[in-house]
């Protein structure tokens, strides 16, 4: 998991400095094609085109179309607001998750895991600040990033039942890349440079690779183990940042991001404590 965050991190790195020559559309389409053929290369010798066969083929679309809408809103914010500031809104994806899991699983939440989700959104309006100088707009375009993501694991846990992880796996990047191809048309631009096309491919590598990753770290643990590392990206975030754009965040956006990650360890405490 610290190695996914870590991934993960590179490629927002990788992601924003094409998004400062190239669509984000452009960009998100590169990730989920270059992903696809990745996934594809690797699950359909060992299973066979029967791995694509799904019994909820709607779920299915909604998942994939859900991750598609996280990635491009996430690409799109990045082009204005540093990587660490949109890293820190992103990780409130487990919280959203919490809030939809009664209206949308019928599981039973409690007063503690109220008071994380509001805990972790008074983080949120800490790190973006809505009506002061410091204020972006593409800081919301991250917050409806970590809501499409948050219902894509809801949606995800929906359709386990049914198929299985590798047919899942295969038709997020699958339905997204077709999904964008149709855009492509209009934000087309050939790569301008060798580098270029090397960072998209890269793009779509890291991100391939992070998401294995996240399996088999719950292949080998449970969810409520390993799941708190994920908030290490944060700092892997902060780094990539400084490194790649000189850019480190200021005190009340620590200040938001340490109320955040609290948040999550405390919802991570209260759906654990009781087992």
């Amino acid at each position: 998991m610290c190695f996914a965050g870590l991934l993960f991190s590179v490629m927002g790195g990788v992601a924003k400095l094409l998004g400062e020559h190239y669509s984000s559309v452009q960009v998100s389409w590169a990730r989920a094609f270059i992903h696809m053929v990745f996934l594809t290369a690797f699950f359909v010798p060992r299973h066979g085109l029967i791995v694509l066969r799904t019994r909820r083929p709607w779920l299915q679309l909604g998942r994939a179309a859900t991750l598609t809408a996280s990635n491009l809103c996430f690409f799109f914010a990045i082009t204005f607001i540093p990587l660490a500031k949109a890293s820190a809104i992103s990780l409130t994806a487990p919280l959203i998750v919490a809030l939809l899991a009664w209206p949308m699983l019928r599981e039973r939440t409690t007063p503690l895991r109220i008071l994380a989700v509001l805990v972790g959104f008074a983080g949120v309006l800490v790190v973006i600040r809505p009506g002061a100088a410091v204020f972006h707009p593409a800081s919301l375009f991250v917050v409806v990033s970590a809501t499409a993501y948050g219902v894509y694991q809801i949606l995800t846990r929906m359709v386990a039942p049914y198929d299985s992880p590798a047919t899942s796996a295969l038709w997020s990047p699958l339905t997204g890349a077709i999904l964008l191809m149709a855009a492509q048309p209009w934000v087309w631009e050939n790569p301008h440079s060798l580098g270029d096309a090397m960072l998209f491919l890269l793009c779509g590598v890291l991100g391939a690779v992070g998401h294995y990753f996240v399996a088999q770290a719950l292949r080998f643990a449970p969810a409520n183990v390993v799941s708190p590392f994920q908030y290490l990206q944060l700092l892997a975030a902060v780094a990539v940042g400084f490194v790649l754009f000189g850019n480190l965040p200021d005190a009340l956006t620590w200040v938001g991001a340490a109320i955040i990650v609290g948040a999550g360890l405390l919802l991570t405490w209260s759906q654990t404590r009781g087992r």
